[in-house]
This record gives structure tokens, sequence and C-alpha cells, in this order.
């Protein structure tokens, strides 16, 4: 995946635009990641009507409102605009956590070409090989939603397979994930506790019985050992 990237600039869509500008960061951010690119425009009206679809999509799926643990997927926004007023306006429609290439960026063209882009919307979704797992998944989001991940991931064969759906995640506790942590730390500080009350009553009985007997022993069963 990263070889397709490879001295490329990826631009997160937050409001400072922050920039992927390096290989380690390029790296960290696909590896192992099922990848959405997505070529639209503004202009067109049917990306217009799919945008708050796969907007849900995405964010159902890497929210950690509706997911116990984000999926493995990257979605860039491959920009097809005819301006870049029009390529920041359609950004507000994608999710915040998404990625895009900046509107100056040739490389948006030499994609729409290497994956032979006809019409739009079009969703390309890529393995971490970059091989192509579906030429165009629009269709798919549309009628499955979320579900259609799962069988992405079994194609792509993702080395971790941790995905949960928003229904199986309402049934879990709210707890946090840090609560079996903080209860541990309170079981062994209840434990210290505990024995330190014990070693206090054993000093105070060695002090006024046991103690005191052996002291006498010790001085031939004589008179008070004080």
């Amino acid at each position: 995946m990263v070889d397709l990237f490879i001295d490329r600039v990826l631009v997160k869509n937050n409001k400072d635009q922050e920039e992927l500008d390096t290989e380690r960061e390029v790296e960290m951010r696909l590896q192992n990641r099922i990848l959405m690119l997505f070529f639209a425009s503004a202009s067109s009206e049917s990306c217009q009507e799919f945008a708050p679809t796969l907007h849900d999509f995405y964010k159902k799926l890497t929210d950690e409102f509706y997911v116990e643990r984000a999926a493995q997927l990257v979605l860039l926004y491959i920009s097809l605009d005819e301006s870049e007023e029009q390529l920041e306006d359609f950004l507000k429609e994608l999710p915040k956590k998404s990625l895009f290439l900046a509107y100056e960026d040739p490389y948006r063209r030499e994609l729409e070409a290497m994956f032979n882009v006809e019409k739009l919307p079009t969703v390309v979704v890529l393995r971490p090989d970059c091989s192509i797992l579906i030429p165009n998944a629009v269709e798919e989001i549309v009628s499955l939603g979320p579900e259609c991940y799962q069988n992405w991931q079994e194609a792509a064969e993702l080395i971790d397979r941790n995905f949960l759906m928003n229904e199986d995640f309402e049934q879990k506790s709210m707890r946090s994930f840090t609560d079996p942590i903080r209860r541990l730390k309170y079981k062994v500080e209840d434990e210290k506790k505990k024995m330190k009350k014990e070693k206090r009553e054993k000093r105070n009985g060695r002090g006024g019985g046991r103690g005191g007997d052996r002291d006498v022993e010790a001085d031939g069963g004589g008179g008070s050992p004080w």
C-alpha cells in the first residue's frame, strides 16, 4: 500500500489539515489496512447524494461510539473537482478522519487513469498489498452498509480480525477498558492493607503475650523481663 504513495503528501481532513509528508508517517497510516480511494467531484449531483452515505458508512466502522475497535480502514479522497474551492467545500461532507490529496497534486489525475475511473462517484477498494479488491464499491456500500466490511476484511486477509458492529456494541457494558486494570490495582492495595494490619496485630501480640514468655524463659524463669 505504501509503495503507491511513496514521495506523496497525504493531507488529513481536520481543521489544521495536517500533512503526512514522510514515508514513515504514510506507512504508519496505511500499513495493513484496506484503502478506499474515493473519486468524486463536488459538481456531480450523484457524488453529493452519495457523500452522506459514505460518511455514515466510514464513521460506523471507525468511530469508537459505534465499534469497540476501529476497523482497519482508510478513506482517501481523490478530488476530481474543477477548483480548489470545490474541493474544500466537498471535504466538509467527508469524515474528519479521512485523508485527501491536495488540489495542486497532479497525482490525482494519474490515479484516475491508473484505476480506469469512468464514472463518478467511484470507490476503489484496495488490499494492503495494493491489489484491487473491488473496482467500484459504491453500490455495495449503498445496499449493504457497514456489513460489507466483513467481506472485505476476510477477502483481504488482514492480520487483525477484531470487528464489532453497533448492535453488538450496545449489548456490552459501557465500562472503560481500563476498569480491569483499576480493579486489579485496588485489589492489590487491599491486600497490602490487609498484610500491614496482620503485621501490626502480630507485633502487638508479641509484645504482650508470647514475646514476654520467651524472655522469661531466657532469663531462667526469673522476674519481669522489664
